[in-house]
């Protein structure tokens, strides 16, 4: 059973910078494409950024290309989401997850995803 947690959430001014952290149990976390994702209330989970097995291959939803930076240790079963620019439209809960599957491409639908972590809360303040 793989076991993600997500830290480094918290509230920061527009314009500020947050770096959230994904840990992972286990000793099969290479293995995985990870994904963040985030949702904000009353709205759908949406893809925010995706890595490959070994960081050589990323991928970021529009709305936050040139501002997020996606990153994998896996010495240390760990993804990293670096948030610079922030803006109000990002306050949301951040999730990580973990996508076990060969396909070809990084996904950026919730589906091919099949462990998630807990989520912590981004509060970008005006």
């Amino acid at each position: 059973q793989v076991q993600l947690v997500e830290s480094g959430g918290g509230l920061v001014q527009a314009g500020g910078s947050l770096r959230l952290s994904c840990k992972s149990s286990g000793r099969t976390f290479g293995r995985f494409r990870m994904g963040w994702f985030r949702q904000a209330p009353g709205k759908e989970r949406e893809f925010v950024a995706a890595i490959s097995r070994i960081g050589g291959t990323t991928s970021y939803a529009d709305s936050v290309k040139g501002r997020f930076t996606v990153s994998r240790d896996n010495d240390e079963n760990t993804v990293y989401l670096q948030m610079n620019s922030l803006k109000p439209v990002d306050t949301a809960v951040y999730y990580c997850a973990a996508d076990p599957t060969l396909a070809a491409t990084l996904a950026t639908s919730p589906t091919p995803y099949a462990y998630w972590g807990q989520g912590t809360q981004v509060t970008v303040s005006s």
